[in-house]
């Protein structure tokens, strides 16, 4: 880019006078903040210490806690402590995070995804989500009611992708000077793909509809979809889908047949509706296989929900599997899900 923009400048432009956005912006500057340290611990791996070391505790969701996680998780809490932030919903902590009532806004965060990748010095990241304080029921409230949204990835460049409701932008951290730079501006996410991520370790678990869109994908050219796909699954959900922002994709985590796992694994709160966000003001969709994931209701702040999210194109096909779940063996057939 011939310009640098700021994430600095970019706020102070996009905030204005508006007394809400100006609270938007400067959580975000503060979250930033926060990102930046864990950027700095992750960037000195195995340096750092043990980062990647089980400890005795578990998440919100009975996931085992990695020491970096924790670290992460008290790091962003310190970061928002004295912003317009009432309180933090966080996977790391069963319960919220309360400052003050009377500030405007509250943030669901993932501090630390992909803990997993830790010690294999794999992208891994931090989500989050702004929404405005209602109370108790902050975190009830549908994705659709976020005022920003976005996700960091800490690999060989740390990226901001953010949305705050006008376009999905991508921030560079520039190390020298500690400023995060504008370097994709007004995102845009292919609206056909030919590549698509899931852990396919799951199959056995899926229901029909992700068997038989897996499937056709993998019968290639000479299959329903007469094209050839590849996958791709990194483990670490803003890794995947940072690469679907960059060449398009769809992301798929469903709800399948194991115990627990019914809804999938990720969190709707602070991990599937700040990724649908980012989507959609990208050009591109986010679903349930069913729904909206948007315009879905938290039942409470760690609920699960399954996603499937990325391209526009094929994410309103993998709707289509769900709402016509295939009725034939879909390996090698050349007929396709809508063929009678």
């Amino acid at each position: 880019m011939t310009e640098r923009t700021t994430l600095d400048a970019y706020l102070t432009a996009w905030a204005g006078a508006d007394a809400t956005r100006g609270a938007v912006s400067e959580t975000i500057h503060a979250l930033m903040g926060a990102c930046t340290t864990i950027a700095d611990i992750v960037g000195h791996g195995a340096l750092e210490g043990a980062m990647g070391a089980a400890t005795e505790a578990t998440n919100a969701g009975g996931d085992s806690q990695k020491a970096l996680d924790l670290r992460t998780h008290d790091i962003v809490v310190a970061a928002l402590k004295d912003t317009p932030v009432a309180r933090i919903g966080s996977e790391e902590a069963d319960d919220e995070v309360v400052f003050d009532d009377a500030r405007p806004l509250v943030v669901a965060t993932d501090p630390l995804d992909g803990s997993s990748n830790i010690e294999t010095n794999v992208s891994i990241g931090t989500l989050f989500g702004i929404l405005p304080n209602t109370g108790e029921a902050s975190f009830l409230q549908p994705g659709s009611k976020q005022l920003a949204a976005g996700f960091v990835v800490y690999g060989p460049a740390t990226v901001l992708v953010l949305t705050v409701g006008a376009g999905t932008q991508v921030f560079t951290l520039e190390r020298d000077s500690g400023d995060y730079v504008l370097t994709d501006a007004d995102v845009a996410i292919a609206r056909e793909t030919k590549e698509y991520a899931i852990n396919a370790s799951n199959q056995r678990h899926w229901d029909a509809a992700v068997q038989g869109y897996v499937m056709d994908c993998l019968a290639g050219v000479e299959g329903p979809r007469e094209k050839n796909f590849n996958m791709r699954w990194v483990g670490s959900l803003v890794a995947d889908v940072f690469r679907i922002l960059v060449r398009g994709g769809v992301y798929l985590y469903p709800g399948d047949d194991r115990s627990g796992y019914a809804q999938g694994r990720l969190r709707l709160v602070y991990e599937c509706n700040p990724i649908a966000f980012v989507c959609e003001q990208a050009g591109g969709a986010a679903t349930t296989g069913t729904e909206r994931v948007l315009d879905v209701i938290p039942a409470s702040l760690h609920v699960r929900s399954p996603l499937v999210a990325g391209s526009a194109e094929e994410v309103e096909r993998v709707t289509q599997y769900y709402a016509e779940p295939p009725r034939r063996s879909p390996l090698f057939a050349k007929r396709g899900l809508f063929l009678a």
